[in-house]
């Protein structure tokens, strides 16, 4: 059952520095009329360090596998988590540094190819060639914020400027992950 269900699963926090785990208390836990969910840090019981929340799908190493557990904070660096409401799982997680930073350079490789289409990008300037940008490119065009877009339905407009310092942060970040992971010892 689901997050939302009688059997709610309670988060996995993880304390990188202890090589730890706790399952975190839910508001629901306490009110079952109540659907919000405390937003405030949790604290690691044992060396009150920052403990991070690692979804409800994570299953924690061995305390004294330091590998597997540099491996955990990697990905929790890196935004993979295991958070899914267990019914689907948390999508793929790579299993070593290797296929971490495999995965990393794929996701740069699409980040780029986004950045090539911001940076020659010219707006479709009637309704017809609207609906054939939007045929050939809803890809790009979706996997925009939409922060990024004003204006109305029909006289939409998107801020090319914006969108190429987007995708250019998102390279740039992703490259100094795969260089912080590589240069790692584990």
């Amino acid at each position: 059952m689901c997050r939302y269900g009688i059997n709610a699963y309670k988060p996995h926090y993880a304390c990188f520095e202890c090589r730890k785990t706790f399952k975190r208390r839910l508001l629901t836990d306490i009110d079952r009329d109540s659907r919000e969910f405390e937003k405030q840090s949790y604290k690691c019981p044992e060396c009150n360090g920052a403990t991070v929340d690692m979804g409800l799908d994570f299953e924690s190493p061995k305390k004294s596998d330091l590998k597997a557990w540099n491996h955990m904070k990697n990905l929790y660096e890196t935004g993979i988590t295991f958070h899914s409401c267990g019914c689907t799982g948390p999508g793929y997680i790579p299993k070593d540094k290797n296929k971490l930073i495999d995965f990393l350079k794929e996701k740069k490789e699409v980040y780029i190819k986004n950045l090539r289409f911001w940076t020659t990008r010219v707006e479709p300037k009637n309704e017809n060639e609207k609906n054939k940008d939007w045929n050939k490119n809803n890809y790009f065009l979706f996997n925009l914020p939409k922060e990024f877009t004003t204006g109305t339905k029909k006289k939409k407009k998107t801020d090319l400027k914006k969108a190429v310092e987007y995708w250019t942060e998102r390279v740039n970040d992703i490259e100094t992950k795969i260089i912080k992971i590589t240069e790692s010892n584990v």
